[in-house]
């Protein structure tokens, strides 16, 4: 189908369904009637086979104790073998309710109070809770900013790791919420010197499946990287959830290759997580896995089709407004700071332009003046959103 019968039989109003991302407005940002272009889900309803699926599923009318089939493994399995090239064996795989979750539950296994955990920033603010709230150091190195395209700062990352003896560095691959997807270079740069100074390595790899453009930039698995030369130095956590839309059916994968780790967490788990698996999610997961495919074509073709669209009438009407590259995700990164002093983004971004978005502190503290919007949404949202942020700047520019 075109894109336009795919958005008019998916795209649906959340708004009175009890959304997090637009029925919180009020709450979260005083106002109940902004654009909500915030939390990282999407105005998409999942696969048709998904829904088809949960309601064959609902229907035999009993959700008790279940355990997971070979072929939840298998359709998983295939799917990371087919799009990432990643080969994955049972006896690696954990099951969480989320990856936020799994990432407190890996800083507590393999740390201690008082431990170094590094992170790379701006980055997805949970990173900064999972080592604040379980009481351990929390280590940043800042990315390097060249309008709009981040890098690692490798220097720093080994000063970091060497000045506060760190202990695990948590990855964000594709890296919310700047965009980028690692090359296989840095990557193992990055993995080496990990391995150098004994840190182990946490990837959250959820956004993995968003890539915008994989002839040039293709995703890559931390385990996969130099032929695989890291695996047992490297624990993954992805799910369907981002990929499908479909967060609040609490499945989430840890993956475990090294059989020692694995006998930590589960030792760790066994301690303080009796929960069984969500039979819904992975019936969900299952049937997105095995036909889900076409319909995240036509998510990542409004994705690409909402970035052009943002990048190219923000060049026209607004050209000092830095657009980061996305490589990966469905989040666009904004530096509006040419025309918004910092302290006024919030007060510009809501008050004025009536937007519901990420603000850059929130990734990092030294991005006050930045915002990070959804692209995968409606393009009439996104359309809308531009309109009004390129208006209130040619205001502010009158007025000045």
């Amino acid at each position: 189908m075109d894109q336009a019968t795919f958005i008019e039989k998916y795209a649906t109003n959340r708004q009175h369904t009890n959304s997090l991302k637009w029925d919180a407005l009020d709450e979260r940002y005083g106002n109940p009637d902004l654009i909500a272009m915030w939390v990282a889900d999407m105005e998409f309803k999942v696969p048709e086979a998904v829904t088809t699926a949960l309601t064959n599923r609902i229907a035999h009318g009993i959700y008790g104790y279940s355990y997971t089939p070979d072929s939840y493994y298998q359709a998983f399995f295939n799917w990371e073998q087919q799009r990432h090239q990643l080969h994955l064996e049972k006896d690696w795989i954990r099951f969480g309710t989320g990856v936020v979750n799994s990432l407190y539950a890996l800083v507590n296994t393999y740390t201690r109070p008082g431990d170094a955990v590094l992170i790379l920033t701006p980055v997805y603010y949970p990173f900064f809770d999972a080592v604040k709230d379980n009481h351990r150091q929390l280590v940043t190195s800042e990315l390097y900013n060249d309008q709009g395209h981040y890098t690692i700062d490798f220097d720093d990352v080994e000063r970091q790791i060497k000045a506060h003896e760190v202990r695990l560095f948590i990855q964000c691959s594709p890296h919310n919420p700047v965009g980028r997807i690692w090359t296989e270079a840095e990557e193992t740069r990055l993995l080496a010197l990990c391995e150098q100074y004994g840190v182990l390595v946490v990837s959250d790899e959820i956004h993995q499946d968003l890539e915008i453009d994989p002839q040039n930039h293709p995703f890559r698995s931390a385990l996969t990287v130099a032929d695989r030369r890291f695996e047992d130095n490297v624990i993954v956590v992805n799910a369907p959830s981002k990929t499908f839309n479909m967060a609040t059916l609490l499945n989430s994968h840890v993956i475990i290759p090294n059989s020692k780790l694995r006998q930590q967490y589960d030792a760790y788990m066994t301690r303080v997580n009796q929960t069984e698996t969500n039979v819904l999610g992975q019936t969900a997961g299952q049937a997105a896995y095995t036909d889900g495919a076409e319909w995240l074509d036509h998510i990542l073709a409004i994705v690409r089709s909402n970035y052009q669209y943002l990048k190219t009438t923000l060049a026209e009407k607004a050209p000092k407004i830095v657009v980061a590259e996305l490589q990966g995700t469905y989040l666009t990164w904004l530096d509006i700071r040419p025309y918004v002093k910092p302290e006024y983004t919030r007060e510009f971004i809501i008050d004025k332009c009536g937007l519901a978005v990420d603000f850059g502190e929130w990734f990092s503290a030294n991005d006050q003046g930045f915002v990070r919007l959804n692209l995968a949404t409606d393009p009439k949202y996104v359309h809308q959103a531009v309109a009004n942020i390129t208006t209130c700047l040619a205001q502010l520019t009158q007025n000045d």
